[in-house]
């Protein structure tokens, strides 16, 4: 199987918080449970329903969960935009004759929808996954380096015994992540296709 990079999504390709937010406030709408879609979008990452036990009662929760689900294609894919380099990220990624794998703890269904309606084409993806349980996956597309926002990305990396690649552009400081066990931290994915050409000598399988 041909190496993969792998990708976190919320916050290390797409910028999702306008749309996370509008489904959120429509969320709020609909049942009349007050969610500070603000302060929620400032700490993407952790599954949806980390989020909603903030809002919700432990009875609630799983009903809240599937309303959201079913306001997201509506309210959250259209707003949504690419991280700034994530685009040309992917594209580095090709160029090194690499696969790419996405590897995300939103629902995969949801997750198709922003990369098909943005253009974003991965090998893989894997959804529904947070922290640890992302190295099974890592390990199971032949990731070879996991790139994410987030601190518990990087747990996710040092799990599946790959290097984690930190980007500044979700909730985690350089610092938190650092902390995690990052082997690079990048201000964002601008900085990604060097990093990549430094790490991936000798990643391309030999045609002979």
């Amino acid at each position: 199987m041909m190496p993969a990079v792998g990708f976190d999504l919320d916050m290390t390709l797409i910028d999702s918080r306008p749309g996370i937010a509008a489904a959120y406030r429509e969320l709020t709408a609909r049942t009349g449970v007050h969610v500070d879609a603000d302060l929620a979008v400032t700490r993407l990452g952790p599954p949806l329903r980390t989020e909603l036990g903030y809002w919700f009662p432990p009875e609630q929760i799983e009903d809240a969960v599937v309303a959201y689900r079913a306001l997201y294609p509506e309210y959250a894919i259209e707003p949504t935009v690419p991280t700034p380099g994530a685009v040309e990220a992917l594209a580095a990624v090709r160029q090194a004759g690499l696969r790419t794998v996405v590897v995300t703890s939103k629902l995969g269904r949801l997750a198709r929808l922003h990369l098909d309606h943005l253009g974003m084409r991965a090998d893989e993806l894997a959804g529904d996954l947070f922290a640890e349980g992302k190295a099974t996956a890592l390990v199971e597309h032949g990731v070879r380096w996991y790139v994410g926002d987030h601190a518990a990305d990087m747990v996710a990396a040092r799990t599946a015994g790959v290097p984690g690649i930190g980007v500044v552009t979700g909730p985690c400081s350089e610092q938190e992540l650092w902390e995690a066990g990052a082997s690079y931290v990048l201000p964002d994915l601008t900085s990604f296709p060097a990093l990549l050409s430094e790490i991936a000598v000798g990643s391309r399988p030999s045609s002979g």
